[in-house]
């Protein structure tokens, strides 16, 4: 469903097992910087209504997702840690050249968002099936739904505001390039890497 060309390697979820603070307080980051995004598109591309409408209800969502992450950091007796530097997205923004018209801008930045998305929603998949502690296998199953959707909707509207099969021939050169990208990741204790 997801269409990722290289699914995470399994033995990423022993590198979390072992390191679940770190794990939840990435998590708790990427929550945060999905509803920056979010807010982002609405600043950068307030025309778009319907856009506008969703990246509104996203926010709250992205939010609400950090909440509730930060709540098991704190269930668990740690506390939220400091941000790292996400190497797979600083990768993946990479793949796209700078500048072209708004529409473009926008299609890569809703494929970007796209992607990220549908990688959290693999690897949340893989927690949600994994994990030994039930109550972040259950967490994750929960989450893994709403990082599906989020990652249809931006598909979805990529597709309605650029040409279709030019979004997907980006979209399937951008998985390519997702694919190179994970080989040398899976290694760490972050959501992505």
């Amino acid at each position: 469903m997801l269409g990722l060309k290289l699914p995470t390697d399994p033995r990423w979820v022993n590198i979390v097992e072992k390191n679940i603070e770190d794990i939840l307080t990435d998590h708790a980051f990427c929550e945060q910087k999905a509803a920056s995004t979010a807010i982002s598109l609405i600043v950068s591309f307030p025309e778009y209504t319907d856009l506008v409408q969703e990246m509104t209800a996203l926010v709250k969502e992205e939010i609400s997702h950090f909440k509730m992450v930060h709540d098991k950091l704190i269930e668990r007796g740690y506390t939220l840690g400091r941000d790292r530097r996400d190497d797979y997205v600083l990768q993946l923004l990479k793949f796209f050249p700078k500048g072209g018209s708004r529409t473009t801008q926008l299609v890569h930045r809703l494929l970007y968002a796209a992607l990220i998305e549908a990688r959290s929603c693999e690897r949340f998949r893989l927690l949600s099936e994994t994990l030994k502690d039930e109550t972040l296998r259950e967490f994750y199953r929960k989450l893994m739904v709403s990082e599906a959707n989020h990652y249809t909707m931006f598909l979805g509207f990529a597709r309605q505001y650029g040409d279709t099969n030019e979004v997907n021939e980006k979209w399937q050169s951008l998985l390519d390039y997702e694919a190179e990208i994970m080989k040398n990741l899976s290694k760490s204790e972050t959501i992505h890497g």
